[in-house]
């Protein structure tokens, strides 16, 4: 049990005879009620209420804050994302490398609907994107995809498709190699693994997610290690992130 004291400015944790009382200005207390408050959000499907240059975006805004700042930092050539859905966060990558003077967008999905294709190309940031429809992971588009990178490419490569650790081992096998070496390939919504129970959720969440893939994936490989990118201003005492992502940020060294 959770109780906030806010005479008293206090965060307290009860389970069974144990108490924990954390004052609710210190690291503590935010990181217990950050997870609170992902989980509240979670239910409430807070992340579908965002847009970037009008087209949703279903992501945390605070992840979205983060990656354009390792956008900035590692300068790709290309972002590969699995996963397109409205199409919000190619505009939104699209544009960060207009703004940044290079870069274009790779986005794969299995179903690009009707309404949603339309929309993307008619944005005025489609000169940077290119769609491509078909499974992830099927060999055909994984080819199709290599052969739109040229040699000596810095890539990206982000993965928000099939969330199952299935799929996402099958991802990272697939795209692994195409990461330029201090580049990052990206296993998003790890946050499943803490939300059994919640609505929405499936029983086998707990294991069955990208964090899992992810683990498993960087153990068997010794080019990649499980890091979360620097931050490279914090004048503040969190060092621990609000996320929907944790354990997502796998870095290529070699």
């Amino acid at each position: 049990m959770i109780k906030i004291d806010t005479e008293q400015g206090l965060v307290i944790i009860e389970e069974g005879d144990v108490s924990e009382t954390h004052p609710i200005g210190t690291p503590e207390a935010f990181s217990i009620l950050s997870k609170v408050w992902l989980r509240s959000g979670w239910d409430n499907k807070h992340v579908y209420s965002f847009s970037w240059l009008g087209r949703p975006v279903i992501q945390l805004p605070e992840d979205m804050f983060r990656v354009q700042e390792v956008i900035f930092q590692v300068k790709p050539d290309v972002i590969i994302e699995t996963g397109v859905a409205h199409g919000g966060s190619l505009i939104f990558y699209a544009g960060l490398f207009k703004a940044m003077g290079r870069g274009r967008v790779i986005g794969i999905d299995i179903e690009i609907r009707p309404h949603n294709r339309k929309a993307i190309e008619a944005h005025p940031l489609f000169e940077a994107i290119t769609l491509i429809e078909g499974s992830s992971i099927e060999p055909r588009i994984v080819k199709e995809v290599k052969s739109l990178v040229q040699p000596g490419e810095n890539v990206l490569v982000m993965l928000d498709s099939n969330h199952t650790k299935a799929h996402v081992l099958a991802e990272l096998e697939a795209y692994s190699d195409m990461v330029s070496v201090g580049s990052y390939i990206v296993a998003a919504d790890g946050i499943m693994g803490d939300l059994v129970g919640a609505p929405r959720s499936e029983a086998d969440w707990d294991w069955n997610n990208p964090k899992t893939a992810a683990e498993e994936f960087v153990k068997s490989k010794s080019n990649f290690i499980m890091e979360d990118p620097p931050l490279p201003f914090n004048e503040g005492q969190i060092r621990e992130r609000v996320t929907y992502w944790p354990g997502a940020w796998l870095r290529r060294v070699k």
